[in-house]
């Protein structure tokens, strides 16, 4: 039997593996205020990369980067009646700029201290950038828009989990305001393929792409579109969305140009964002009764060298093989980019270290002793195959020539086998043969622990006919996720209303 390096595994209790991989690994921790968390370096580090990554992408589109206020006043929500009833329970909101004493020893809001019109502390923002937009866009001439902002925000949620669903959270959010309809949606749904290929090139974490249902629209959005990823436990994570916002922010925030014939329109807006959720994905996704395992395109380090050392005459040797070691795997390039190899040299026994490493999920951890040096090899340990069949390590020793010299193609095979990994086990979790809402209560009554997803006939019902769907399905702790992109035609009965289907739906439960 393997001794797994975390204390609990995936089967055993799948919340408290989760939480147990962010500490063992050493990616966040409790700050003191509720829902907030402090983002170790190594945490830190992978968002980072993916930031990097992503925003390589975004500006490839166009788009340019900038700065919104973190405090927006209240009229600004007020102009949007329902994007401001979506958000309205989880505002944080400033009403006073100064404290006093109390006389008691502790401090309280100044009275005479209370601001004129109360802020808001950024949930997102539709708000004061459509009224930056309002400013900007006077012509035809002047359109398109396309910004970015990475910026922070806060939601004050009630049931909070690190990464998942924290009270502030930190994202990118894309704004764009357009002359026509048919290029704010176009915009709407390249910014979701950017997303698509972000999360599966870059995060290894397959994802399925559509339109989400019209009761999961973001608040006061003509359309939403989505990823969805399925986590080990069979359930969905919406790991990024873009909408189509068509006028209603425009209209309420005045965004009006003059066309090319002189007449005033509305913009066509759009929005769309990406937020350290992915980090909670990519931990539910990839990880393993031994920790995080980290793609090497996202990893800070994706090959860590562990010195084996005993306070001998031949450390030094051992340190100047490993220095060179270092040296030349980062002249190498893999995936576009020099290869980031770290040594390390903390004072601490070996054995430790690489399962300090293994826990943080470093994609290929390498070990050297007196006796690799003298051979001229390294023993190499890959962080997506952990165990040989017998369950004993898999640390091979590979000649220190071959190993450099497929570092490259090492690395690449690692991000593969990660992404072909859970590609095989979502496309493996997705039912198709549920025509009646009795079988799909026995599937999810059956499949409590790992249920998956359902795609099924669905005819679109809107108003109270979609309420009833939707009650129907949070009496048994499920929603409706998206209709996929990919999806084949649909071809019989909606399960719900028994009117001719137009579309496939999925159906899961969710974080």
């Amino acid at each position: 039997m393997i001794k797994h390096a975390l204390p609990v595994t995936r089967d055993a209790n799948f919340a408290e593996w989760y939480q147990t991989v962010i500490s063992e690994a050493d990616l966040a921790e409790e700050s003191g205020v509720r829902g907030c968390m402090v983002i170790r370096p190594w945490g830190y580090g992978i968002w980072e990369r993916m930031q990097r990554l992503l925003d390589d992408k975004i500006k490839a589109t166009g788009h340019e980067n900038c700065y919104f206020p973190l405090f927006i006043p209240l009229s600004y929500f007020e102009k949007e009646a329902e994007h401001v009833d979506g958000f309205a329970k989880e505002m944080a909101v400033v009403t006073h700029h100064r404290l006093i004493a109390d006389g008691k020893g502790g401090l309280v809001p100044d009275p005479a201290a209370k601001l004129e019109e109360p802020l808001v502390v950024r949930p997102t923002s539709e708000t004061v950038i459509g009224t930056a937009f309002a400013r900007w866009v006077q012509s035809w001439r002047d359109l398109p828009v396309l910004i970015n902002q990475w910026a922070n925000v806060v939601r004050w949620e009630m049931r909070t989990r690190m990464f998942l669903r924290t009270t502030e959270f930190l994202w990118q959010e894309g704004h764009t305001a357009h002359a026509t309809e048919a290029e704010a949606r176009d915009e709407t749904l390249k910014m979701l393929e950017v997303y698509r290929s972000f999360a599966e090139d870059c995060v290894a974490l397959p994802v399925v792409a559509g339109e989400k249902p019209e009761n999961e629209r973001f608040p006061g959005a003509v359309a939403t579109y989505s990823i969805e990823a399925m986590m080990q436990d069979g359930k969905a994570l919406q790991a990024g969305t873009s909408h189509f916002l068509g006028t209603n922010f425009s209209s309420a925030q005045n965004i009006r140009f003059q066309n090319a014939d002189g007449a005033l329109e509305l913009a066509q807006t759009t929005s769309w964002g990406v937020s350290t959720r992915m980090i909670g994905g990519m931990i539910m996704v990839h990880g393993d009764d031994d920790g995080l395992r980290v793609p090497p395109r996202v990893a800070p380090w994706q090959i860590v060298i562990v010195p084996m050392l005993r306070d001998a005459p031949e450390d030094a040797v051992i340190v100047d093989y490993c220095k060179a070691l270092q040296s030349d795997l980062a002249a190498l390039s893999a995936f576009g980019e020099p290869v980031r190899a770290l040594l390390d040299l903390r004072p601490a026994k070996a054995a430790g270290k690489r399962w300090g490493w293994v826990k943080k999920g470093a994609p290929v951890v390498i070990e050297v002793g007196g006796r690799d040096v003298a051979g001229g090899n390294v023993s190499v340990i890959r962080r997506d195959r952990l165990y040989r069949e017998d369950g004993k390590l898999d640390s091979a020793i590979v000649a220190r020539g071959d190993f450099v010299g497929g570092a490259a193609a090492l690395l690449a095979d690692v991000q593969a086998a990660l992404f072909d990994d859970a590609k095989a086990r979502l496309d493996a979790n997705i039912r198709r043969d549920v025509t009646n809402f009795a079988d799909l209560e026995a599937h999810f009554a059956e499949s409590e622990s790992k249920p998956g997803w359902l795609e099924i006939q669905w005819s679109r019902p809107t108003g109270a006919a979609l309420d009833k769907v939707v009650e129907r399905l949070k009496a048994l702790k499920l929603t409706l996720r998206n209709v996929p992109n990919d999806a084949a035609p649909a071809d019989g009965a909606c399960i719900f209303t028994g009117a001719p289907a137009v579309e496939r739906v999925l159906v899961g439960r969710a974080y």
